[in-house]
């Protein structure tokens, strides 16, 4: 539940919208691809990256027939002019949806929205439903602004409404430019990342006032389900900072929520199954990249859990959190 794709010539946005930023390929040599943003190189990518049916015999090596993909969160582009973002999304999604059309019993699609822009945002995520799309995917800040925000209150009510799930992936990690050295980033910032976002809708009260929105956090939740009895104690010792807008205990909410399992390590797998119920886990990769879980799932099936537990994993707890049934497959 938790893929990641592109299209394979994307536009040259900073030429049409007249200002930089944005990401465009370089195909250099064949099968490969430079991601660029703008004379900055930031990441090769192989043709799995934007090639649907070459992905398909990859899964299949490790007996999964389902990918539910979406962008690559440096897409996202919420700094923006907004209109410029929606037109980015809707040829983003408009790509994704080519391929769950072209490969119904393969792909599963979740689109981007232009979050800086409630209304856009919520036209677009309105569209994506449309076009047959079980969810969105949300960076974990919106430049920098938390996902308490009252701004995106009116699209996570939208996404409830139209039986939208959401993905929340880190992006735009905190402290990155203090820290670029040893990948210091995504080895310690994206986990920082994504228990922001959970601590920031727990606290804002997201979760108490929409208890039918169904979210997955990417990366097992990151760092939030770890440190949650820090989390708690800080909520019990100092309220008056905490609690000033919900005064619901946060250890109530787990198991609310959904996250994936990338945790590359089978003790730590177990202790978030403790946490949240197997229910809760979904089988994520972040495939292809060469941080995620590039054998799908192996360490799950091979590793210490019943086979309950890794069907829950394998195909369960996504269904649920798709709003699907295995019918719908």
């Amino acid at each position: 539940m938790h893929t990641h794709i592109m299209p394979k010539n994307p536009p040259k946005w900073s030429e049409k919208f007249g200002y930089g930023g944005f990401i465009h390929l370089d195909h250099h040599k064949p099968g490969f691809a430079r991601m660029m943003q703008d004379s900055k190189f930031f990441r090769e990518i192989e043709s799995n990256c934007w090639d649907a049916k070459i992905r398909i015999p990859e899964y299949e090596k490790f007996n999964t027939q389902y990918q539910v993909i979406c962008t690559i969160p440096v897409l996202f582009s919420y700094w923006a002019k907004p209109h410029d973002c929606l037109e980015i999304s809707r040829f983003l999604n408009d790509d994704i949806a080519e391929h769950y059309t072209a490969y119904p019993k393969n792909y599963i699609g979740l689109g981007t929205i232009p979050m800086q822009d409630t209304d856009l945002a919520i036209k677009e995520l309105e569209r994506c439903k449309e076009i047959g799309m079980k969810g969105i995917q949300i960076g974990s800040n919106i430049n920098d602004k938390n996902l308490d925000e009252d701004q995106f209150f009116p699209i996570f009510e939208a996404c409830q409404e139209l039986d939208m799930a959401v993905m929340v992936h880190p992006w735009n990690m905190m402290g990155k430019p203090s820290m670029e050295k040893y990948w210091l980033p995504w080895l310690v910032g994206m986990p920082a990342e994504t228990s922001r976002a959970i601590c920031s809708m727990i606290f804002g009260g997201v979760f108490e006032k929409l208890p039918g929105l169904r979210v997955c956090f990417s990366h097992s939740g990151g760092s939030f389900i770890g440190t949650i009895g820090r989390i708690e104690h800080g909520f019990n010792c100092r309220p008056d900072l905490v609690a000033i807008d919900n005064n619901v205990n946060p250890r109530e909410y787990l198991g609310k929520f959904w996250v994936d399992c990338i945790t590359h390590d089978e003790k730590a797998l177990q202790y978030v199954i403790d946490h949240v119920g197997s229910r809760k886990v979904c089988l994520g990769t972040d495939y292809p990249f060469p941080l995620g879980d590039l054998e799908i799932g192996k360490f799950v099936e091979e590793g210490p859990f019943s086979e309950q537990v890794v069907e829950d994993i394998m195909q369960n707890s996504t269904l649920d959190w798709l709003g699907m049934t295995v019918d719908d497959l």
